[in-house]
């Protein structure tokens, strides 16, 4: 399966390179891999049938409980025929559908991106990677949605969509974070097997249900749906009748074992099914819009399919995946006509006349889905819906009966607005209401005939439909495993064509209840005109996306004032009342706490107190600087006190170097801070610094209590026999936690490339820059790192101790694994080596090598190759192997996966810590040459001493 998921990812990327030479070809590429999935299920389904599971797994994070497991299980093989089935179908009707475009590219791999996020969603046996293709199916129909970007109406669409089913998704999320928790496990088949019943597992229910209620397109959240229609109808027909909407109703399906049992699961299903069924068919009777007719079709039976999977009755879910395979096959998608004129197709019922003459196979087509979708007798369709009338009747509860009532009507409603639709699209028409306004109809001679390949996927579909509907055995053993792989309950049923008994007689009913609709369709028009809708969903969305700009405008207004000491009070309050609270009304204050153990840590504690007196007393700011750096000095001290070297040694080397940039920034400040009179308004500054320190004291004395067992007696044990190495320290940061490492080094990555970008801004001007164009600017020397006058003795200095910083940055480096040090800290130290030498060359860059940006890129490239290297080794990632040899002279020298990933982190560090002080020291105040030298302070307002 996982090669299967490739398959998909090569051909979209060669589709995506190669659309412009391949125009409408492209199409037939993007079949490989649904043919390549086709023949897959084709092999599995007997086995698949026979009740066993395909399943395979790649071990990612096993600690975090990320495994790729995919498994395939009946519901899930029915899922894939429809996605690859229908996908195929659909890149067929593409190919005749679009002309030649130069995007068509873009668009065939996107389609196949969602193809494979769809497949993914119904192979995933991991709620977290069930997750993760979720969010891709969101992202990529974004994309196809939004294809025909030049038109607003397409991008409000894919806009609206992504944001709602991405709310969605968060929600989702959320709720698979609860179960996990309660359960241990995130894996599918162990929670079907054993639910969870946890105190969360409520709320997990009623997440879960968010997220899928806005992919499935449930009322509130139903009106992303209707506006995604502006998308082609390639899109239409495969995010929104096959696939796309059928994850909501699959996650449903699949986690109705699970949460089943969850008060609000039931009720909530029903409900919100029963209310979108019944208003989705209502306003399928509104529209004239041919494309959105079918929407709210679609909507009212994604409801129907909600409810039947949620009520928990097992006749109810065999009912439920035959009408999921039924709708899937009425997929039949009809652009009406389109003008050789306008580019746009035309899909107003009111105005497309006789089509029915000029289009004989698509009108056919047509009207064998229609009759499907309207529950006629032999159609697949009414075998479906006979299914699901028989299991509520069968039912018991209220909502069973409600169910019940809301099926009917909504197959009354669905049946009239199938007439609806193919009366307006292909004869002349129902006559308009009073009081619409209605271009002159469209000539039949002005339609073009289409192509083979739009109307043969139609004919294919309706055939299907029919055929099923008259020989439904052929799909049943596929019906039947996929409903006992939801509920093992749900065996023993079947499908039929006909069965004469209540459930016929209320089908029957609903056919005449619409052909009521149907002869009262003028008046019933005229009536929903006058009604007046306070609210749409689109206005709810829109009225929604406006109230939050203005209360983040409000909110930005107030923290983000322009203030720097007000952007510090925000975040520091923020950040210590949060946590605070929990500290109110508890015993945080030990009743057995030591003050100091030793004499040494009283000293250090009294030095940092004066340190930090002195850092607000000081009148002058290089002062401040030089105290403030003593305060991380003398923490480094209980380092050493604590037997911690590596947390000393990179404590020393961080201060030294954040003293370095605190010196480059104060050179263009004034000396001495101005003496201003304190003023009553600054009273919160202080209120703000007492907040904060009380907050952070009480944490430390809370979390400073004794532990039985700390996670790092766990890492001290697992040091040597797992990560091969003597320093714990290094160890967890290269082995045990190297992913964490990862992730923190590719944040100090983008502070690098930010730090260049800010700095890119202030970039010295050199002579000659305002020179007009055409004339060549004399070259010019760049401005002198620091503005410092060379001293001979200093540079003597430097050359003799540069290349030996350089080697203990290399000793560190190497020996970190197995001695204090590592990338980090021998970057730091290397960083330092380099504004030594910077300081006595104050005409040469820091690095002597400009591409700072491509130091840290390929660190960082380095670091995740080592990750990605477990993929092709079969091993967990960043697994971290090691080969020792014995060479002459020099002994044992080991070289692993560890060193190589510490070597990233050198090079992100040193990367990083360059282009701050390159960027400090360069920096130059904008306006034209000569107006403001190197080194000269600018006027700046009154500042408080700090």
């Amino acid at each position: 399966m996982g090669a299967l998921l490739a398959v998909y990812v090569v051909v979209a990327l060669v589709v995506g390179l190669g659309g412009r030479r391949l125009g409408r070809r492209v199409f037939l590429v993007a079949l490989v891999p649904n043919v390549a999935v086709l023949a897959w299920a084709a092999v599995h389904t007997p086995e698949v049938l026979d009740g066993a599971t395909v399943a395979e797994g790649v071990s990612w994070v096993p600690q975090l409980g990320l495994d790729l497991d995919l498994r395939l299980g009946a519901l899930g093989l029915t899922m894939t025929w429809l996605i690859s089935g229908i996908g195929s179908l659909v890149a067929i009707y593409a190919f005749g559908y679009f002309g030649e475009r130069d995007d068509l590219g873009r668009f065939a791999a996107t389609l196949l991106v969602f193809g494979a996020a769809m497949c993914g969603v119904v192979w995933s046996d991991n709620l977290l990677a069930l997750f993760v293709f979720w969010e891709l199916t969101s992202i990529s129909s974004y994309a196809l949605i939004g294809f025909d970007n030049r038109t607003e109406a397409a991008r409000n669409a894919a806009l609206q969509a992504l944001l709602v089913t991405g709310a969605g998704g968060l929600a989702l999320l959320a709720g698979i974070v609860l179960i996990g928790i309660d359960a241990g496990t995130y894996s599918l088949s162990a929670l079907s097997a054993a639910p969870p019943t946890g105190a969360t597992i409520p709320a997990a229910a009623v997440l879960v249900l968010i997220g899928a209620c806005t992919k499935s397109a449930q009322v509130p959240f139903h009106g992303w749906l209707s506006a995604a229609m502006a998308a082609p109808t390639p899109v239409s027909a495969y995010l929104h009748s096959a696939t796309m909407v059928k994850a909501g109703v699959f996650a449903v399906a699949v986690l109705t074992p699970v949460l089943g049992d969850a008060g609000p699961w039931v009720p909530l299903t029903v409900g919100v099914g029963t209310v979108t069924m019944v208003w989705g068919s209502y306003q399928s009777l509104r529209h004239r819009d041919l494309k959105l007719v079918l929407a709210s079709s679609t909507i009212a039976a994604l409801g129907l399919l909600i409810a039947l999977f949620g009520i928990g009755i097992p006749e109810a879910t065999f009912a439920a995946v035959a009408v999921l395979v039924a709708h899937a096959v009425q997929g039949v998608r009809v652009h009406g006509g389109r003008h050789r004129r306008p580019r746009r197709p035309q899909r107003d019922l009111y105005r497309l006349r006789g089509l029915r003459h000029r289009l004989p196979v698509v009108a056919g087509a047509a009207a064998v889905a229609g009759a499907s979708m309207a529950a006629i007798p032999l159609t697949f369709g009414f075998v479906g819906k006979e299914v699901a009338i028989e299991a509520l009747l069968h039912g018991s509860g209220t909502a069973a009966v409600v169910l019940l009532v809301a099926l009917v009507a909504f197959s009354a409603m669905t049946a009239a607005a199938v007439w609806r639709f193919w009366q307006g699209a292909f004869t002349d028409g129902p006559p308009p209401p009073p009081g619409i306004e209605v271009r002159e109809p469209v000539d039949p001679a002005t339609v073009h005939t289409p192509a083979l390949a739009t109307v043969a996927p139609a004919v294919l579909l309706a055939a299907a439909g029919a055929v099923l509907g008259v020989v439904p055995a052929l799909i049943d053993p596929l019906v039947s495993a996929a409903a006992v792989a939801v509920d093992p309950t749900a065996a023993g049923y079947a499908l039929h064509v006909i069965t004469f008994g209540p459930a016929l007689a209320l089908s029957l009913a609903a056919l005449v209840l619409a052909g009521g609709l149907v002869a009262a369709a003028r008046p019933i028009a005229a009536l929903q005109q006058r009604l007046v809708r306070p609210w749409t969903a689109a206005t709810a969305f829109r009225s929604t996306v406006a109230g939050l700009l203005l209360a983040a405008n409000a909110v930005v207004g107030v923290v983000q004032s322009g203030s720097l000491p007000q952007y510090l009070g925000v975040i520091l309050v923020t950040a210590a009342v949060a946590p605070g609270l929990l500290l109110i009304g508890s015993s945080w204050f030990p009743a057995d706490a030591v003050w100091a153990e030793s004499p040494l840590q009283l000293a250090t504690v009294v030095a940092v107190v004066a340190c930090a007196l002195g850092v607000v007393l000081v009148r002058r700011r290089f002062a401040a600087v030089m105290i403030l750096g003593a305060v991380g000095y003398v923490v480094g001290v209980l380092f050493i006190a604590y037997d911690a070297p590596d947390l000393a040694l990179t404590q020393f080397l961080v201060e030294t170097v954040i003293v370095v940039a605190f010196v480059l920034v104060l050179r263009r400040l004034p000396d001495r801070f101005d003496i201003v009179r304190w003023r009553m308004r600054e009273a919160w500054q202080i209120g703000v610094s007492v907040i904060v320190g009380v907050t952070v004291f009480g944490f430390l004395l809370a979390s400073g209590g004794p532990a039985p067992q700390t996670p790092t007696d766990a890492m001290v044990a697992r040091a040597g026999p797992d990560g091969g190495g003597a320093n714990v320290v290094n160890v967890i940061l290269t082995d045990i936690r190297a992913l964490d490492t990862l992730g923190e080094i590719t944040v100090v990555a983008v502070a690098a490339l930010g730090v260049l970008a800010l700095t890119a801004l202030l970039r010295p001007r050199r002579d000659g820059d305002d020179a007009p164009s055409g004339t060549e600017a004399p070259a010019a020397a760049p401005p002198p790192f620091l503005d410092a006058v060379p001293s001979s003795v200093l540079d003597a200095a430097v050359r003799v101790t540069f290349p030996i910083v350089m080697v203990l940055a290399l000793f560190l480096l190497l020996s970190g694994h197995d001695a204090p040090g590592g990338g980090f800290v021998a970057g730091l130290v290397a960083a330092a080596g380099l504004v030594l030498r910077a300081v006595a060359q104050p005409d040469a860059p820091p690095l002597r090598w400009e591409r700072v940006d491509l130091l840290v890129g390929g660190g960082l490239l380095v670091a995740v190759g080592v990750a990605a290297a477990s993929w092709p080794l079969g091993t967990d990632v960043l697994d971290m192997g090691a080969v020792s040899a014995t060479i002459p002279i020099l002994g044992t020298v080991k070289i692993g996966g560890a060193l190589v990933f510490d070597l990233g982190v050198f090079a992100v560090v040193l990367g990083t810590m360059v282009a701050i002080l390159h960027g400090l020291g360069r920096r130059r105040l904008p306006g034209p040459p000569g107006t403001t030298p190197t080194g000269t302070a600018p006027p700046l307002r009154k500042e408080t001493s700090p």
